[in-house]
């Protein structure tokens, strides 16, 4: 009979950042200890609020399943002497396994003759098993930042205050720090802090929302996103809608209340992104817009609970709000007494990082490096692209971003309108901190494109310079997202570039300060460079062999790969392809090791071997222009449509016979018809 594993842990309030992580961790946890240890169960489910961690798994055996093992042991040559009685090896295989020499059977493998034992091994009472099982879940959670409490040796995200954990509604004995496991949970902290005893889950949902705890937090997101907007409404606005926090929101509360409050009219003057940092990141409330979406002077907050007097709460709440903006509203005021360009002395002070010097410096690289770009790609705007690229960050030096440093970019391009700068380099200086995360938006145009791509190269070789490489576990500068903010800003702008040169000419701007070999940087930026593309037209859904042989000729110009990733995987799903690949890789393997001259037509005797040289020579003709207009798709079908010549080529004659002339003849037409496929793909890569 299959039972029901139920388990909390109660805590105090765990920060919502850690909580995702922490439920995923305890849905595969549980998982990888019931599938090693032969447990059949049904659903899992994990629950969180700031206060608990809930894992529930239904239809969970009574049994571990029996297990068919089989054991290896000697040789026969080797288990038995020459009269054929048992040796030491074989009486000590049989008394280590608990049997006799008797019961193991004599088995035929690869390597000969060997003793077996085959014996089941019977399954042990789930409930003696989960103890353990729930100690090494409970203990090995681990979180971003842990703490030890009292004086005890365990560690946690918070001192954990109560632990459930019951089979089939029966304890299960658990021990953390100084807790012991029961059957008493409790409420919400301030409006039911009462215990309460839980039978199973069903009960625990029950005598949780009693005492005022909503356990699912998918549950307190529909409630939140519902009355956010019902109290929007109500207030004669329309919620500005922020899916990030309301993800956040969910998991720091256990029963939402939504309150609406308002500030000054006055602090609109403001920008709107610093208004809804403001009040976004560090008060955790929603903002509301009227009809033509401009931002109104209200705000909700969701309350942890339902409070006596709401007016009181959403008095303090403004109260707080108000210091907060103006403190913003001074910054804004003062930051416009002094131009953005003069700020850009004050980055000689500013040290980026240690061993590349100041941010002064950085950008002196950048700009540079922005400026060839455009000279390349889009000569007319080299001039707004160097005075972006100048003023790119100056706003680091401004007292706003020194107190909200969210806002960096941001407020660089509001005082650059303000100052009158050009429109485009004014959205330049915000657009070139894009993509701010996986997915994110790209710059909207050249001028920040530009100035983007030179930045996050110029970080990505700088710390590559310097040693400060990504691990598998760490990647403290972000340059997996540099990397993959430079290929994307790429394919969405459509540049036509040498990714290759731009890595070099970055590295080359960094030679005083790089601690390892400028070529050996350069290599590993490519390889990095190339391995992040690889992984995002994998994740695109391109068959990976697809974009490994595409990417193994070259991926210099990554507008151009992606259409040969396209070109291929397309041409890959046609009928006959399997075939194809098979012609061509045979081709590929019989010329392997072999250095290949030129074609001698005189020495084509067969004619097969005249008809496969006539063929190619069409084949290399059209190509030539199909290659110059990249229209790989067609260039692809020029070359299916040589397989029937190679076909009878093989048929016809063998390649590797004795007279050397007429040997070297064919090796060298096999070559000249591998080559087809030099600029598009590794062919010898691709699966049928």
């Amino acid at each position: 009979m299959a039972k029901e594993l139920f388990l909390e842990i109660g805590t105090e309030e765990i920060p919502a950042g850690f909580l995702p992580t922490a439920l995923r961790d305890l849905d595969s946890m549980i998982r990888r200890e019931f599938d090693s240890a032969r447990i059949a169960y049904g659903a899992v489910q994990t629950f969180a609020t700031p206060r608990r961690l809930v894992l529930v798994v239904s239809d969970v055996a009574e049994q571990q399943q029996r297990q068919q093992v089989e054991i290896a042991g000697p040789s026969v040559q080797v288990a038995f002497d020459a009269e054929g009685q048992p040796t030491r090896a074989a009486l000590g295989f049989a008394r280590s396994n608990g049997v006799e020499v008797a019961d193991l059977e004599q088995r035929q493998t690869d390597k000969g003759t060997y003793l077996f034992l085959s014996r089941v091994i019977e399954g042990q009472p789930v409930a003696d098993q989960l103890p353990e099982m729930l100690q090494r879940l409970v203990t090995g959670l681990s979180f971003r930042k842990s703490m030890r409490w009292a004086d005890l040796d365990v560690r946690f995200a918070r001192p954990v205050h109560w632990l459930v954990a019951l089979f089939g509604g029966e304890l299960v004995p658990v021990r953390f720090g100084n807790l012991a496991s029961g059957r008493t949970s409790r409420g919400h902290r301030f409006m039911a802090p009462a215990a309460f005893e839980v039978a199973d889950f069903n009960d625990y949902l029950t005598k949780t929302r009693e005492h005022f705890v909503i356990v699912d937090a998918a549950e307190r997101k529909r409630i939140i996103a519902d009355e956010i907007a019902r109290v929007a409404r109500e207030h004669g606005g329309a919620l500005n809608v922020d899916e990030q926090l309301l993800d956040e929101v969910a998991y720091l509360v256990e029963y939402p209340t939504p309150l609406c409050g308002s500030f000054d009219e006055a602090f609109l003057q403001l920008p709107d992104e610093l208004l809804i940092t403001s009040m976004k990141a560090h008060q955790r409330y929603f903002t509301l817009t009227d009809p033509q979406g401009r931002l109104l002077p209200k705000f909700i907050t969701i309350s942890n609970t339902r409070p006596v007097d709401p007016a009181v709460v959403v008095r303090g709440n403004e109260r707080v709000l108000r210091a907060r903006l103006s403190d913003a509203m001074f910054f804004w005021k003062e930051d416009q007494k002094h131009k953005l360009e003069s700020r850009l002395d004050a980055l000689k002070n500013v040290v980026y990082q240690a061993q590349l010097g100041t941010s002064y410096e950085k950008v002196e690289r950048f700009t540079a490096l922005a400026e060839t770009l455009a000279q390349q790609l889009k000569p007319a705007d080299v001039e707004l692209t160097r005075r972006a690229a100048r003023l790119a960050k100056c706003d680091l030096e401004t007292g706003m971003v020194y107190e909200f440093p969210e806002l960096q970019g941001v407020m660089g391009r509001e005082y650059a309108r303000l100052e009158g700068e050009n429109p485009r380099v004014a959205l330049a200086i915000y657009e070139h901190y894009l993509p701010v995360q996986a997915g994110g938006a790209l710059p909207t145009d050249d001028i920040g494109a530009f100035v983007s791509l030179a930045d996050k190269l110029d970080t990505l070789c700088g710390c590559f310079g310097v040693g400060l490489i990504p691990t598998g576990t760490a990647d403290p500068y972000a340059l997996r997202r540099s990397a993959i903010g430079i290929l994307n800003i790429i394919l969405d702008r459509g540049y036509v570039l040498s990714l290759p040169t731009c890595v070099a000419q970055a590295v080359a701007a960094l030679e005083p300060k790089l601690t390892r070999p400028a070529g050996q940087v350069q290599d590993e930026v490519v390889t990095f460079l190339r391995q992040r593309l690889l992984n995002m037209l994998t994740a695109q859904e391109f068959p990976a062999d697809v974009v490994e042989a595409v990417l193994a000729v070259r991926f210099d110009d990554v507008c151009d790969a992606r259409r040969r990733v396209q070109a291929l995987a397309d041409f890959k799903q046609q009928d006959g392809f399997a075939a194809l690949a098979a012609t061509f890789k045979r081709a590929g393997n019989i010329i392997k090791g072999h250095s290949a001259g030129p074609v001698d037509p005189a020495r084509c005797e067969q004619p097969c071997e005249a008809a496969l040289l006539a063929a190619l020579e069409q084949v290399e003709q059209a190509l030539v222009t199909d290659l110059q207009v990249a229209d790989y798709a067609a260039a692809l079908q020029r070359i299916a449509g040589l397989r029937p010549a190679v076909d009878a080529f093989f048929d016809g004659v063998m390649v590797m016979v004795e007279d050397t002339a007429v040997k070297d003849n064919r090796l060298a037409l096999l070559t000249r018809v591998s080559s087809l496929f030099s600029g598009l793909a590794d062919f010898s890569r691709l699966t049928a």
